[in-house]
């Protein structure tokens, strides 16, 4: 099993995208999506390195949520 996590895009060059989530900073590779790229200020589902769908940023705030419950943290108040 795999787990994916959402992340924004901050720049993009080619098939390559710099994300960030948490402040946490990534290079992702973003050729799975290549048939529908997406652009920067969007929020992706990374998996092992890779982008491997658009998410709305609710879809992404809702699955940090659901990550903070699993963990047992939480960074809302």
């Amino acid at each position: 099993m795999c787990l994916a996590y959402p992340m924004q895009i901050t720049a993009i060059d080619g098939l390559s995208a710099h994300c960030e989530a948490r402040g946490v900073e990534r290079d992702v590779s973003l050729f799975m999506l290549r048939d529908e790229p997406p652009a920067i200020g969007d929020f992706v589902m990374v998996s092992l390195g890779q982008a491997v769908r658009r998410v709305s940023p609710e879809d992404a705030r809702l699955s940090w949520e659901l990550f903070d419950q699993i963990l047992g943290t939480s960074t809302t108040p």
